[in-house]
């Protein structure tokens, strides 16, 4: 085995520190797993590793009993620190792959978990594969490595409302970002186009919210559904499917941060409960399929359906205690996101309702309205134990204390909020819309932006001059108008997910763009070894033509 030809390493993201040793470290069928002691989430860590080496190898791999040792060759001890190494932190790790053992200590569990990600990636590429393969020589350089994130807060936004994703496409979701070293998903669970969330005391949500006419083509562009258009595409989660969910994430040390989007983007709410709009007709309004229903233009948008909550009905705010209420008892993560994004003010400015709020309330302008709402809905989550966080559109017109924001429109949003004490995460459309065209339009079912791998690997969540410490960190999201399936899901998200897994886990002096190309190439390797789909546009010219 000493003369073994070492293998490359290319890990994303990008670790702290790679020191290289002599040698290889060989997996064999009397290899083996130890753990340091007993800890129910340690050796549930042992068994999905064991799982994992024998879908591709075929070897059994059996977790020994805490303590126990054996002198084979190709053992892995998982090691607990007895006494807390103040470099990891929670999801630190240390990883040592010598001629006859692996060795990852961390902290936690969970550092355990993100050693073992690395130490994957260190087998041949063929450790992806969803079967047994043979005549694979399964090795792996032996090497030092100290790792440990940048950010908390390391996420992916999933959008299942413009496109509803079954339980188990949203399983394997989470095991790709696992795999990257995200610990959060973002879940947009309603919009206009479905609202997927069951929410027992308002059944009306998803006998009539989750379903409406299937259409393909350009999103926002379809043909208007006819009245005798049967509404059965669409779909939503059970508090059932939710938890089991919820639990596959934990199992992966990944958090759920679910999305309410209120009050603009809730057509399929109105669709339900006409009363919770203050425009008469409210009642015929139907789920959106994709049809056109805002008019964009330069200076913004104005709505052609009011798809607003109404912030002047006492009912709105009586059905959010209701909704949130459930929300909370779903998902233990410590924010709930409400959304506040992309709010048509223009059927308020006419509204009776609204202009009486306005006199009532002293409020300026429409601005100011929504603040009104905002804080209102802050109040509801408060008391429910979560904090709240919301796109950036909901520092218009002034803040609760407490609430966190998401800086979707470029940077901006994100410097104000921290200049204002606010905490921030952020996911710029700049680097970080992945439903954006990769390359040329051309090649690229059309979207209204590109965004290329370059661009994206140069996201840095700390803008110049703002307090990193209210920087919570940084996410990729994935909205899902122009995505139907789970193919073109990952497309979309791969590799651009790797430049964002690495902007919020690495270190900041490491990220180089010319050390990156020859490691997201080795993992398209891997992604073709497991079935997987993924965007080779890293490699098409972006072609301009002129006369």
């Amino acid at each position: 085995f000493v003369n073994a030809q070492q293998p490359a390493v290319h890990i994303i993201p990008e670790p702290v520190e790679i020191k290289m040793t002599e040698g290889v470290f060989m997996l064999n069928p009397s290899s083996s797993i130890s753990v340091s002691h007993a800890d129910k989430d340690l050796e549930r860590v042992a068994g999905m590793l064991s799982e994992e080496l024998n879908r591709a190898t075929g070897y059994k791999l059996p977790v020994r009993a805490p303590g126990i040792m054996t002198n084979n060759v190709g053992n892995i001890l998982l090691e607990i620190n007895k006494n807390a190494d103040a470099v990891l932190g929670n999801e630190g790790y240390r990883l040592k792959v010598s001629g006859t053992t692996v060795q990852i200590s961390a902290n936690k569990p969970a550092g355990i978990y993100y050693g073992i990600q690395t130490f994957l990636q260190l087998l041949p590429k063929e450790i992806a594969s969803p079967s047994v393969m043979n005549n694979v020589t399964w090795q792996a350089p032996n090497v030092e490595i100290l790792d440990y994130p940048r950010f908390g807060w390391r996420g992916l936004m999933f959008d299942v409302s413009r496109h509803f994703f079954t339980k188990e496409e949203v399983k394997e979701f989470l095991d790709d970002m696992a795999k990257y070293k995200f610990n959060l998903m973002h879940w947009h669970l309603t919009d206009d186009e479905g609202w997927r969330i069951e929410i027992k005391t308002l059944p009306k949500l998803t006998e009539t919210g989750a379903w409406n006419v299937k259409r393909v083509g350009t999103f926002g562009d379809f043909i208007p559904p006819t009245a005798d258009e049967k509404r059965d595409y669409g779909g939503f989660y059970t508090h059932e499917d939710i938890r089991e969910i919820v639990q596959y994430a934990s199992d992966r040390f990944i958090n759920i941060l679910p999305e309410v989007d209120v009050p603009g983007h809730s057509l399929a709410t109105i669709a339900s409960y006409p009363e919770l709009s203050c425009t008469p007709g409210a009642e015929k309004y139907r789920v959106r399929s994709g049809e056109k229903i805002m008019n964009w233009h330069s200076k913004g948008f104005t709505a052609l359906v009011d798809n607003t909550l109404c912030p002047a009905n006492e009912k709105v705010y009586t059905f959010l205690d209701k909704v949130f209420t459930e929300v909370a008892r779903l998902f233990p993560f410590e924010y709930i996101h409400m959304g506040g994004d992309e709010c048509a003010k223009n059927f308020w400015e006419k509204n009776p309702q609204i202009l009486a709020l306005m006199k009532r309330e002293k409020l300026k302008d429409m601005h100011e309205v929504q603040s009104y709402f905002v804080k209102r809905v802050s109040n509801i989550i408060s008391s429910k134990g979560k904090k709240m966080i919301g796109w950036d559109e909901i520092l218009e017109g002034g803040l609760p204390k407490n609430a966190a924001v998401m800086s979707w429109r470029g940077v901006k949003g994100g410097i104000e909020a921290a200049k204002l004490g606010h905490e921030v995460v952020m996911s710029p459309t700049t680097f970080a819309y992945l439903d954006y065209m990769q390359t040329d339009r051309i090649i690229e079912p059309p979207v209204y932006a590109t965004l290329r791998l370059k661009t994206s690997y140069s996201f840095e969540p700390v803008p110049d001059g703002v307090d990193p410490k209210l920087i919570k960190g940084g996410q990729g999201n994935i909205w899902t108008e122009q995505i139907y399936n789970t193919r073109h899901l990952q497309y979309m998200t791969w590799p651009r997910a790797f430049a964002i897994s690495e902007s919020v886990w690495s270190q900041k002096e490491k990220k180089n763009w010319e050390n990156f190309v020859p490691r997201v190439e080795s993992h398209f390797a891997r992604f073709e070894s497991a079935g997987k789909k993924y965007a080779p546009s890293m490699y098409d010219p972006v072609i301009k033509a002129r006369k």
